[in-house]
């Protein structure tokens, strides 16, 4: 099994250093000209931080050849990693190839630190498994936390959005007002606004933009604020109002999402109680008479 996984390695490195020197021949000659003739120049760690993401990205881009996928696969991890915030065009590559260099990295982990010795079928069968799907996880996780930070700071928006437009600014100077007062504070709601701003300025309709933005995000109180929008539009009713009212329901239902919270806390609160804090209780009240009681028997046997 041992002797598997190293031929497996020997013929992945040789694979990848192959198609290295195929698809950057002209990075490798400009490095040996460089080498040759070396020029003095400075440079910053900006620079190198820079290079080494480049090299990285590049090096998983020629791994994830490697992943079959179709089209369909492809569209659906694009969606994911555009809610999450990854609008690249390597995105799709690097994720691929972490899903084909985790489990070698791990596998070879494994192998290192011995613990394959304790059952290599089973070790590097969990090793395969982990790494392929550790992606998905860690994806899945960034797709939550944006959309929880874009869930709690659309109040905050819709109320900037409320001032502008009642100081006299349209709907779509107000959104790229918002997107630019709350870019510190609120950056993954305010990058969809100026996607929303940018993509009217292109040329799409307002409902068309502001629905796009809900399928980017997969926010259920965006789309109910995008359909909120498109009615509110095509009946003629006021803008500012609509928004003043969704803003206020949203911060109800953030109270009682807490308070459902809260009052789940007891409940949560048995078990530890159960399993750590009343065997430490019972020890302490119980052991001093415990102990008396051991060494009474003890004195009336040996009588």
């Amino acid at each position: 099994m041992e002797f598997a996984i190293f031929a497996f390695l020997a013929v992945f490195l040789l694979i990848a250093s192959g198609g290295l020197l195929l698809f950057y021949r002209e990075v490798m000659l400009q490095r040996i000209s460089e080498v040759i003739h070396p020029r003095p120049k400075e440079k910053s760690i900006g620079s190198v931080v820079q290079q080494a993401k480049s090299s990285i990205g590049s090096l998983m881009e020629s791994v994830e050849n490697l992943m079959p996928r179709s089209d369909k696969e492809v569209s659906i991890v694009v969606q994911r990693l555009t809610r999450a915030g990854y609008r690249n065009e390597s995105a799709v590559k690097v994720f691929y190839g972490c899903k084909v260099a985790a489990p070698i990295l791990l596998s070879a982990l494994a192998l290192v630190t011995g613990l394959a010795s304790l059952g290599p079928f089973f070790v590097y069968l969990m090793t395969l498994g982990v790494g392929f799907l550790a992606p998905d996880f860690w994806l899945g996780k960034k797709i939550k936390k944006r959309q929880k930070k874009i869930n709690r700071g659309l109040p905050d928006v819709l109320d900037l959005l409320v001032i502008c437009m009642e100081a006299g600014l349209s709907l779509d100077q107000a959104t790229a007002r918002t997107a630019q007062e709350l870019n510190q504070s609120q950056p993954e709601l305010c990058d969809e606004l100026n996607i929303v701003v940018l993509e009217q300025h292109a040329g799409r309709g307002r409902a068309d933009a502001w629905k796009h933005m809900a399928e980017r995000t997969g926010v259920e109180s965006v789309r109910n604020l995008v359909s909120m929008l498109v009615q509110t539009e095509q009946f003629g009713t006021s803008i500012a109002k609509v928004l003043r009212v969704h803003s206020d329901s949203l911060r109800v239902q953030r109270v009682q999402m807490i308070e459902e919270l809260a009052s789940k806390t007891s409940v949560k609160l048995v078990f530890p109680l159960v399993l750590f804090i009343f065997p430490a209780l019972f020890l302490v009240t119980l052991g001093p008479a415990a102990i008396v009681m051991v060494e009474s028997f003890s004195k009336l046997t040996n009588k």
